[in-house]
């Protein structure tokens, strides 16, 4: 006969058992592949700062990292399945400042909310946008450019990668700051936009610099501008739009890996220090400095904090810009 004292100490060893096994199933983790989602298509810097720290964690955690892209909705699919994916470790987001500051304020009806369904693990980087330019746009200057748009209004376009990319809120930013009437022409991705820049069929873009100084150097675009507050290593002869033409000017982007609420802290804790070990080597910043990147790495709630932080910011902008989703 089970008496009540029997179910008091059999109630109290599964606690105990528990609290055991929650530390042994993140010491056991990862037992096989992992994926690192990217919710845009290949070729932008998400993508490529993604396959980079999946190979560093694939190496630090000996199991593979299978960077998968599921684009969409300004990386709103993507990260909406994280956000419900099963909280155990093997299904992670390559988040940034679209889709977890912006998105908020673009679509009402968002199926994730950035600070609630994510367990925030760490930054990784920020990386700074470039504004170019099709070498046949009579403007070798952020100044003369500006001109140039303000003597065309509602002529020019720009591109980017989809209604809230960050390069739409980056030129969107710009805009505002200075006044001026440009069409936006969204694409499917960083790559195809910068592709018809690159073919004239549109004028200009503001995107991430590990994208677009590449073609600038080919003389395939013509870069005008930083979008940070300093200049970049990569580029020392390009100034930053905020000392050619609109003081403290910023718009520059940020990106941090987050996976699905209730992911065990133990984990989560694992995937903080390996990121950070792997952004933080010296190749790793090297490199990432050369593509005009900094490498920015966090605890999981200074991540969260920064996070909670931009979306009243980019709040601000969406409505001063009238940006709509798709």
């Amino acid at each position: 006969m089970i008496n009540r004292r029997t179910v008091v100490r059999w109630a109290a060893g599964s606690v105990a058992a528990a609290a055991v096994g929650r530390p042994a199933f993140a010491q056991q983790w990862p037992q096989r592949n992992i994926t690192l989602v990217v919710p845009f298509t290949p070729g932008g810097s998400t993508d490529i700062l993604a396959r980079l720290i999946g190979q560093k964690l694939q190496a630090a955690l000996g199991q593979s990292v299978v960077v998968e892209s599921r684009p969409g909705a300004g990386g709103s699919i993507g990260a909406d399945a994280v956000a419900k994916a099963a909280p155990d470790g093997y299904t992670l987001l390559m988040g940034h400042i679209g889709t977890l500051a912006v998105n908020p304020s673009i679509y009402p009806k968002l199926g994730y909310d950035p600070l609630a369904s994510f367990a925030h693990v760490s930054m990784i980087a920020r990386v700074h946008n470039v504004l170019v330019a099709n070498p046949d746009v009579p403007a070798r200057s952020v100044t003369e450019l500006i001109a140039h748009i303000k003597a065309n209004p509602g002529k020019l376009n720009y591109a980017s990668g989809g209604n809230g990319s960050a390069a739409h809120i980056a030129m969107a930013a710009f805009a505002v700051a200075a006044g001026l009437d440009l069409v936006h022409v969204p694409y499917r991705g960083t790559a195809p936009a910068v592709t018809d820049v690159i073919g004239g069929r549109v004028e200009t873009i503001m995107t991430g610099a590990p994208v677009v100084l590449p073609q600038a150097q080919a003389g395939k675009l013509r870069a005008l501008g930083v979008s940070g507050l300093q200049r970049l290593a990569a580029a020392p002869d390009l100034p930053t739009i905020a000392e050619a033409a609109l003081p403290g000017f910023e718009a520059s982007q940020w990106y941090g890996i987050v996976a699905p609420a209730g992911t065990p802290a133990p984990i989560v804790d694992r995937l903080n220090v390996e990121i950070g070990k792997a952004m933080n080597d010296k190749t790793v910043v090297d490199r990432l400095a050369l593509e005009g990147a900094d490498v920015w790495t966090t605890s999981p709630e200074a991540f969260k904090a920064h996070i909670a932080s931009q979306i009243p910011r980019w709040a601000e902008l969406v409505k001063k810009a009238n940006i709509r989703g798709e």
